[in-house]
Parts: C-alpha cells; structure tokens; sequence
C-alpha cells in the first residue's frame, strides 16, 4: 500500500526541527532516528487501512494525509505528528483509513524494529512509550474539550471538525485541535513561539474552534519577540517565587536586548543572580508547563493584593470583561496580556547579571540577528542600563510625588476627576526640564556654538526645538536653525541598502566635509553661503542655501538622525558642541510582569500624526515601523551617551489622549494585511486606558505635533 522506493536517511536534526519538544522528547530523537524506515508516499494512496492488522506507527515528516472512519471524515495529520500508536502496542485492526492528500514523507517504525530499540536502549524505548500513552490520552482530552465547546457554545449542531489554512497548506482538524500541533517547532531557523490565527497572536496551546487562517510567529518577528521576552519574564517570577516569595521580583524598564528586574524587598540583589538564574534553568530543564486560567475579577484582585501586587489591583478596577486571564509556570501568577510559550524548555540562552544594586535579565535566542555575541551583550546592557537609570531617575522620582507609577493609578485618578490637574503638572515638569536644558547652554554661551538634537522617530523633537527656542531667547540666546537635510549627497552617490534601496539613513549619504567646512567658517565669525538640496531632482547645490552668519548671541541648532554622532562635527572643537538627546523613556507598568514599552508609544503617536496630518493608513505606518527601528538601532541609539542632556519626552497622560485617535485608525487595518497582529495587540494596550479628550492638551504641548492644533503649527485636522 505503500512506495517502497528508498528516499534519504531520516536525521535527528530533520526530526527536531519538525517535532516540537512537547511530542517528542529531546533524549529519544537520535535513537529513534536510527530505526526508523524513511517512507515516500505520493497522493491519494493509503497509508494505512481500516480493519488491517499492520504493526506500526508513523512520524509525518512532510505533506498532510486525511483520516476516516466508515466514509466519515476524522480530521487529519500533518507535519510534527504521528499515528498508529496503538498498532505498536497492540495486536488489533486498524480503527481508520489514513490517505495522503500531498507527497508525503513518513518515519515508519514497526513493532519488531520497535523491541530492537527496546533492547539497545530500553530508557528511551520506556520515555517513547510514555510518550504515546501521553499522545493518546490528549486525544482524548481534545476529543472532550472539542464536544466540550460544541455543546457550551454553540446553539445549533455543527461539524466536529474544521477546516484551516495551516501555513498555506488545506487542512480538516477536530474542532478543539491546540493550533501548536499543527505547526514546526521552527521556520526558516527560528523557534515558532506562538501562532497566528486569522492574523491575531495567540498561544500554541490555544484551541481551534472554527474555519481560519493558521501560520506560524517565531523570533524573527517582533511581535514574536515580545512574546519570548514576556515567556521569560514569567519564568523569572516563577523561579523567585520559589526561591524568595518575600523579594517580589517584578519587571522592571526594557533595555532592547535585555531588561531590568526590580526587588521590592528581601536582600542585596546581587546575591540572587545566581540562584535565580540556576532555579530558572531548572525549569526550563524540567520543560515547566504553562497554566493558563480564567478567573473572575474579584478572586484576582484578591490574590494580587495579597501577593502585594497593588498595581494589578488597580488596574483591574477598571476592568471591563467578565473575567481575568491568568498565566504561570508553577504559582507566580500574573495578568495574560498577551500569549505565552506553553512550556518552559524552548526558553533558553538568557543570562541573571548583578548590576549597580539591581539585576539584568539578557536575552539570547529573542535577540535581533544583528545584535552581538551574548557576553558582548551583558556588558553593553549593564552601560545601557546605568544610563537609563540616570537618564529616568529623576522623571521617576516626580511620578511617585505624583501619585502615579502604573497604568491602574493612572486610570484611578483619571476616574476620580484629576485630569486637568495631571496634565497642568505633567506639562509643567516637562517645560521645566526644556527651561533647565536652555540655562545650560546659556551658562556656556561663551563656548558653545552649536546645538545638536537627535532622537528616534516620532520622540517630539520639533515641537522640543520650537520650545528650547523660546526658552533660549528669553535667556538672551538666538539659535539659528541649519538642516541637516540640507546635506545630502547627489541622488546617484547615496549609497544603498541590503535590499539595493537608496540607504539616506547612512552616514555616508551626508556631506559631512561640506557640512564641517561651513559650520567652521560661521564659527570663524565669516559669513558663508549654506548648502541646499533639491528633493524632487536628487541634486545638491553646495552653495544655494541663504548666506548665513553668527553673531555673539547666537548658536548653531542642528537636528538629525546623525545628531550624537561624534563624527559629523569631528572637526569642530569638542567644548563647542552641545549635544542633546529627546526620547519618550518612562515605561508605566501594567502590572509586576507587563510594562507599556516606549516603541510603542513613539509608534501610536506616528500612527497618528501620519494618519491624518500625512495620509499615511495604519496599516503602512506599522508595516513600515520595522525598518525605522533598525536604522535607530543602527545610527542613533549606539550614540546616545555622547548626549550632554537627555530630554525624556514621555508624557504619563498621553496612551489615553491617543486612545480617542489611535482606535479608529487601528480598526481600519484589514484583517488579512501583515500590520493586524501589531495593529490588533496596539488595539488591547489602548484599551487598559481611560480615555482623556484632546481638549485638556495644552496647544505648546509635545503632543500636538502628532494629534494636530499645536500653537506652533497651525490648526490642523484632528480627525478624517
């Protein structure tokens, strides 16, 4: 009934990358490779037959086959599964017909070659066995749970089961089918860390309970990143529960590559790197599973608030569903905001620093594939560190005057009545800063000649330099502006990217020798024509900008990707320049796992301002928000120590400003487009918020350079 022509071998490292940890033990892959019969089978044919008395089971390896029972369809198998168990076991018919739908590559083990295994290594044939048993026994459970949801949720009888579209391929399941046997354990070298069900991020042990659309999210997407990076943040909570409830470990600010975990109690942190790292290692060796549970509003807050998790109680005082998802790998629970691996073994390369009183938790396997080696990593995420704690110290020190340091104080005090008086103190603190950055510089008005401000994508740094100006004038000090844009080298001399596309993030796209020679000269005290650089034609005219000159009173106000580069004004003498770094920095925390990530503001306030003061749909801004991070990472971030000052331009009010904006505009990404998973997990954030109506934001605000009507730009529409 089946080809017995001869393909290749079949390899342990071919059956690891399709068999995911939870349905096949690491330990029996090479044994189990070395006994089984590789088998092709092209379409249509049988593999095995209803009523035989064949002896084996079967590993799909490639292509999907049907199953059937007296002409009614069971479901089917594919790629990371296996059938026949029974068959190893024991001696009886075959219970259904299994037919290839596409070629099929099989591993075939039979019960003779099966005892043979038994002998040579009788622990890994006992560990196979188990895990047959296991198979069989979630079968069943699904089984349950599949009519479990037919007779709970639906009012009319419906199929048992469904059909899918599971990574391009047709498929028929059982309804209730957990979505992460369908998938790899890997595409393209990453590790599949959830999936993609119509388009939304949801857990591999997530049932399937309807026709949909299946594909698989690893590392190498962002939004699989976040949910390595949250996996291991609750493996932290576990593994210091179980070593010191009293220290109440909590997340702390992300770091990129790396984040910082806070202690609210209990001894010097340092003493717990180890054993913190040792005890999360331990579960991830034990493949701890993920629990995952619904519990009502009260019975939640009830456990937060006696675990001390006083930000999760607040913030479920404005929950608006009838239940709570929970998520633990043991019993350290915290708030699901988001899917979870449903085990702990795929959690590896990570390591527990100790760092200036706290500690670092640094990623590995969820890095970017440009980041450095691992050790490098430590050492640029402990500098990294040190200076986000430097840069957000202060800001954080007047949030807990404030009152508010979580999105549930947030929430209680927007409820309460006290916006207008958050926003008045949040905007003062904030000008106060601008003020304090223009009394800087004019305290060395008779060495510095030049302002520079660099920040990434959409931080306010227009808005930041209108103010800065104001501020400098009324301290007698006029800064002229100079445009880095200006600067461009020829449209056929900018150098390209990897993909072949014009690269004018590069340095090398700028004239920095033109640029340096005529800063010099205005420094020189000589007037001298400025550059200027024709967009629509790609042409520079090194001298077609207006004649400029430089008083005593004024400085030079720079801004530009390339901004903190030390680079771009080598030859200027190092006292001269001022350079100033703006970025939204603070991180408000959901709850002790769950932070509001600054990217994510920074990208619901482009998705904004490009909405309606640019045109640009949702779906665009987040498709291309990708490439905008890596050329921050690439030209702006490795620089930002060389700031004199750092601006933070985060305002603890402004999620629920955006809110009013960001939904609409979020809804209107089609589902089927690449942006929805982005646009959908945005749409959950906002909603933890209360909104605030636009009218509290003041017209000098930050804000208004992305929600419209700032009194430096004009009116502008709010809405269409």
């Amino acid at each position: 009934m089946v080809s017995t022509s001869s393909p290749p071998p079949i390899t342990a490292e071919r059956l690891e990358a399709v068999f995911p940890p939870h349905t096949l033990p690491r330990a029996v892959i090479p044994i189990l490779a070395d006994h089984l019969q590789p088998i092709e089978v092209p379409p249509g044919q049988a593999v095995v037959v209803e009523g035989a008395h064949d002896r084996a089971m079967y590993f799909v390896l490639e292509g999907t086959a049907r199953m059937e029972k007296g002409g009614m369809a069971l479901g089917s198998v594919g790629p990371g599964e296996h059938f026949g168990e029974i068959a190893l076991v024991v001696e009886r018919p075959r219970g259904a017909t299994v037919t290839a739908e596409v070629p099929m590559l099989l591993g075939r083990l039979d019960r003779l070659t099966y005892h043979r295994m038994l002998g040579t290594a009788p622990e890994l044939g006992a560990m196979l066995l188990e895990q047959v048993v296991g198979s069989l026994a979630e079968r069943l459970q699904g089984m349950t749970e599949s009519v479990g949801v037919l007779i709970r949720d639906r009012a009319l009888p419906r199929r048992t089961t469904v059909e899918l579209r599971v990574q391009g391929i047709r498929r028929t399941v059982k309804n209730g089918t957990r979505v992460g046997t369908l998938l790899p354990s890997q595409v393209g070298g990453a590790p599949v860390v959830a999936a993609l069900v119509d388009h939304r991020a949801v857990s591999l042990s997530a049932p399937v309970s309807g026709e949909s659309v299946v594909e698989a999210l690893t590392t190498a997407h962002w939004e699989g990143l976040r949910i390595f990076r949250r996996s291991l943040g609750l493996l932290a909570l576990e593994a210091a529960e179980r070593l010191d409830p009293s220290a109440r470990l909590r997340m702390g600010p992300s770091l990129g590559f790396a984040q910082q975990l806070q202690l609210e109690a209990g001894g010097p942190a340092s003493a717990l790197a180890a054993p913190l790292a040792a005890r999360m290692a331990e579960l991830v060796g034990r493949d701890a599973p993920l629990s995952e549970e619904l519990w009502t509003v009260k019975e939640a807050r009830e456990y937060f608030g006696r675990v001390g998790c006083t930000d999760s109680v607040r913030l479920l005082e404005v929950w608006r569903d009838g239940a709570v998802p929970m998520a633990s790998y043991g019993a350290a629970y915290a708030l699901a905001l988001g899917p979870f691996l449903p085990s702990a073994a795929p959690l590896v390369g990570f390591r527990v620093v100790a760092d200036d009183g706290g500690l670092l938790l640094v990623h590995d396997a969820a890095a970017p594939s440009d980041a450095p080696p691992l050790v490098t990593r430590v050492e640029a995420a402990r500098a990294v560190s040190r200076q986000s704690l430097a840069m957000t110290r202060t800001h954080e020190r007047w949030m807990h005057t404030l009152g508010v340091t979580s999105v549930g104080d947030f929430n209680r005090a927007s409820v309460r009545g006290d916006v207008a008086r958050i926003v008045r103190v949040v905007e003062g603190f904030q000008e106060k800063e601008i003020g304090r950055i223009a009394d800087e510089i004019t305290q060395r008005k008779d060495r510095v000649r030049v302002v520079c401000v660099a920040g990434p994508s959409s931080s306010g740094k227009t808005t930041f330099i209108k103010r800065l100006t104001v501020q400098l004038l009324v301290n007698g000090v006029n800064p002229v502006g100079l445009s880095l844009d200006d600067y461009y080298v020829d449209r056929e001399r900018t150098p390209r990217d990897a993909r072949g596309e014009w690269d004018f993030e590069a340095f090398e796209a700028l004239q920095s020798d033109l640029l340096q020679a005529q800063v010099g000269a205005l420094l020189r005290g000589e007037r001298t024509p400025t550059a200027r650089y024709d967009f629509k034609a790609g042409q520079s005219h090194p001298e077609g900008g207006p004649v400029r000159g430089l008083g005593p009173d004024e400085v030079l106000m720079l801004e530009g990707i390339h901004g903190l580069n030390p680079r771009l004004l080598s030859r200027i003498p190092e006292g001269q320049v001022f350079r100033i770094f703006i970025c939204p920095l603070a991180q408000l925390a959901f709850d002790r796992l769950t932070r509001v990530h600054a990217s994510d503001i920074r990208l619901l306030r482009r998705i904004v301002r490009d909405r309606h003061g640019r045109n640009h749909d949702a779906a665009e801004t987040i498709r291309r928000w990708p490439l905008v991070r890596a050329g921050e990472r690439r030209h702006i971030f490795p620089h930002q120590a060389q700031a004199d000052v750092v601006l933070d331009s985060s305002l603890v009010y402004e999620p629920s400003v955006l809110k009013v904006f960001a939904e609409r505009y979020l809804l209107e990404v089609p589902e089927d487009h690449e942006a929805y998973p982005t646009a959908f997990r945005l749409l959950q954030l906002v909603d933890r918020f209360v909104a605030i109506y636009p009218d509290h934001v003041p017209q000098n605000s930050l804000l208004r350079e992305f929600i419209g009507h700032s009194g430096f730009t004009g009116p502008q529409p709010q809405d269409g």
